[in-house]
């Protein structure tokens, strides 16, 4: 196998090499990003942007997305296009709200998630590897057959159950919240003093450190894990392997077929778990429609990511912390936002400008300028916009992110074994 290893590794050469987040850019990113958010918090006033509390909700909201984009991820760098998250998180939310309603233990409830997400990743796999049904299709399929499913099944189940009902589940047992001991005092003392740069820091290591569910812990972790699987593991080589050229994989001995099975239903398991991380951790009960497109989003943050995790893990915090500070902040965090926004623009715009990219850099030239403009013209942003802010940014980086994406090569394509091309 070690010459199917070393061929496997070349898999991805012909491709034009790509830019590669380090951890030394990574972090200077970080740094950078929390100087400007400290500079534009000292002149709008917008104390929420950096505060304990918009981070720690942001984690929350930043961890189903990240979920259903590891699914993504999972399952398309095994060729394997899945666009049925958002089902297998309406499974992973419902099943996830059962287990823990029943068995009155909210961990029996995490497991029920992960196997009602991997069941709809098993019947996706069964259409798409076994029968060759187009992969949308398919998903578009399976996020029908999710929302089918939970409504029959909570009004067959919860109807009639002491604070249940036809949409809706019982309370759910919470699971337990840490803290790192014996920091939350001084942090937000030295966050309410509104210092520049110390206070941002100590609003933001608050959020990060103080009350946080297990299971978040849980979901991080998942990451750096599924980075050590796919990338440093043969299995994983094998895996991806499927996701870039099958035939030569299957060639070297490795089964295509069961890679991608595998591949889809821990795919449908981490958007079940996402889903199941909603109703126990986010909000306590099950409620229909509560996925509210996170699947989508999930899949976004994904493309974001350039189907690596560590991108992955940017994008859905990005996704997060829009989404908790429109949440927590309202029209006024959302509208110190937009400084923040003019800033990346101009930054891209040089960037371009340097690669000797006209068009690009003039737009997002202009983009900076009309939005510098509406900054200056009003003091505060409608709601109705404001809860449009997490989809905004959604389109907005999948637009500035278009340029440097590589997909997995044969992803989305309908592979039959034995196949010479």
């Amino acid at each position: 196998m070690a010459t199917g290893i070393k061929v496997g590794a070349e898999l991805e050469a012909p491709r034009k090499a790509i830019f590669r987040l380090t951890w030394k850019t990574l972090l200077l990113a970080i740094a950078a990003l929390v100087v400007l958010l400290s500079v534009i918090r000292v002149i709008t006033g917008a104390n929420d942007i950096t505060s304990g509390g918009t981070m720690n909700a942001a984690i929350g909201l930043a961890v189903p997305i990240a979920m259903a984009g590891l699914g993504g991820l999972w399952a398309e760098r095994a060729g394997v296009v899945n666009i049925g998250l958002e089902g297998m998180m309406m499974l992973g939310t419902w099943f996830g709200a059962w287990a823990g309603v029943q068995f009155a233990n909210p961990w029996a409830g995490v497991v029920a998630g992960l196997v009602g997400g991997a069941v709809g990743g098993l019947l996706h796999a069964l259409a798409t590897v076994t029968f060759g049904v187009d992969h949308i299709i398919s998903g578009v399929a399976i996020n029908i057959l999710g929302l089918g499913v939970t409504q029959y099944l909570s009004k067959q189940i919860f109807t009639g159950m002491q604070g249940g009902g036809e949409t809706q589940s019982p309370p759910i047992p919470g699971i337990t919240k840490v803290s790192l001991p014996g920091i939350d005092g001084p942090l937000s003392s030295l966050e309410k003093q509104h210092i520049f740069l110390l206070s941002d820091l100590a609003g933001i290591l608050r959020g990060l450190f103080v009350d946080v569910s297990l299971l978040t812990i849980v979901a991080i972790l998942l990451i750096p894990l599924s980075f050590f699987v796919l990338w440093r593991t043969a299995f994983g080589l094998r895996l991806r392997s499927c996701g870039e050229r099958p035939v030569a994989a299957e060639s070297l001995g490795v089964n295509v077929y069961k890679y991608k099975y595998i591949a889809v239903v821990v795919s449908g398991a981490m958007a079940g778990l996402g889903g199941a991380f909603l109703s126990i951790v986010a909000s306590g009960i099950y409620r229909e429609g509560q996925t509210a497109g996170r699947g989508f989003i999930g899949l976004a943050a994904m493309i974001f990511g350039n189907w690596r995790p560590g991108g992955l893990a940017a994008g859905a915090a990005l996704f997060g912390y829009t989404d908790a500070l429109q949440l927590r902040g309202g029209g006024l965090s959302v509208h110190a936002l937009l400084l923040v926004v003019v800033v990346l623009l101009v930054a891209v715009t040089v960037w371009q400008a340097t690669r000797a990219r006209v068009r690009p850099a003039a737009i997002a030239g202009v983009m900076a300028a009309l939005v510098l403009v509406y900054y200056l013209v009003t003091d505060t942003i409608p709601q109705e916009f404001t809860q449009f802010t997490p989809h905004l940014v959604t389109l907005l980086v999948l637009s500035l992110a278009a340029q440097r994406l590589r997909m997995p090569a044969a992803d989305g394509v309908i592979y039959r074994k034995g196949q010479t091309g």
